[in-house]
């Protein structure tokens, strides 16, 4: 039996995707209503594999630009972005349009999700990694002072990771090899301490333990030394996982007062709709990634047409790009 889901403004419109792809035999498996104004209905349907499929349509005979919307589509459900998150996106491309695939993703980012790179110079506030363990805060640490330390300025590396075991030892090391400033605090006294050593308007980046969003003791320890340190908690997560998880740690990590999302490991990941739903659900404004774990490739900052291109390799746009054109 092959299934398909379908979504659209209505019912009456759902039900002819469905008649229009997979034929009159389709028997339709579930329906779901989303609820407020404007919501969509989702249809799922089922068809036996050796069933003809008389009425569906070749691609082919599609408008141009439905071919550019179709593209999009598939992009974002094999990354397995959110009902409600593609649903939106889908919504603004068709809306903006646009002649390429990843153009017409790229207008939709930019309706729909915010982006602000961490700064390269003035800094006015100390920068705090924050995230669940193992998401890549260190590396991330390293490459922002690496950046800084390139380009001949002052970087301080502060970790607040006293009590994992090489916790210390690691950010040290890459803390000599770069040539920065380096301390490592217990406490929120000493947190604040180490930030007003620091000198006015150079790069001070506090390195976390990884945290329990689901702890309130976890949450609430971390919360104290964000403020200590009067600085900007920004979450680092790492690319893949489940999207609900990711979706709950960013609304938890947006209410200690993070605003950023720098993500990692897109070299180890195929599936990028988590980091989609973790900015959604948590009102990030999308700021940087890190595309290898090496310190020297440094990080990237994130735009809507960059953002569109790790979604939507060329090979999977070609097609859609040259049926618009034709």
């Amino acid at each position: 039996m092959r299934l398909k889901s379908f979504t659209a403004p209505s019912m009456k419109q759902a039900i002819k995707m469905v008649r229009d792809e997979l034929g009159p035999e389709a028997v339709i498996v579930s329906t779901m209503q989303s609820r407020g104004e404007g919501g969509s209905v989702r249809i799922t349907a089922a068809v036996e594999p050796g069933e003809a499929l008389p009425a569906a349509q070749p691609k082919k005979s599609l408008p141009a630009f439905e071919r550019i919307l179709e593209a999009v589509h598939c992009g974002l459900e094999n990354h397995g972005t959110p009902e409600g998150v593609m649903t939106r996106l889908l919504a603004a491309a068709r809306v903006l349009k646009g002649d390429d695939p990843r153009l017409a993703l790229a207008a939709a980012f930019d309706d729909c999700f915010r982006f602000a790179p961490l700064p390269e110079r003035d800094y006015t506030r100390p920068i705090m990694l924050v995230g669940p363990p193992g998401v890549g805060k260190t590396i991330v640490a390293a490459k922002l002072a690496a950046r800084a330390r390139l380009k001949g300025e002052a970087a301080t590396l502060i970790t607040t990771d006293t009590e994992r075991a090489g916790g210390v030892d690691q950010i040290e090391k890459l803390a000599k090899l770069m040539r920065a400033e380096f301390r490592a605090v217990a406490t929120p006294a000493q947190t604040a301490a180490a930030v007003g050593e620091c000198k006015l308007g150079e790069l001070i980046v506090i390195d976390t333990p990884g945290t329990n969003p689901f702890s309130d003791a976890d949450m609430d320890a971390l919360a104290v030394h964000v403020a200590a340190a009067k600085a900007e908690p920004v979450l680092v997560l790492n690319a893949g996982g489940d999207c609900q998880d990711f979706a709950e740690w960013a609304a938890a990590f947006a209410g200690l007062g993070a605003t950023r999302l720098v993500a990692t490991r897109l070299d180890a990941a195929r599936r990028l709709g988590s980091l989609l739903a973790a900015a959604d659900a948590g009102r990030l404004r999308f700021a940087n990634v890190s595309t290898d774990p090496h310190v020297a490739k440094g990080l990237s900052a994130l735009n809507p047409v960059s953002l569109a291109r790790l979604l939507l390799p060329e090979s999977e746009t070609a097609a859609a790009k040259k049926e618009h054109i034709a």
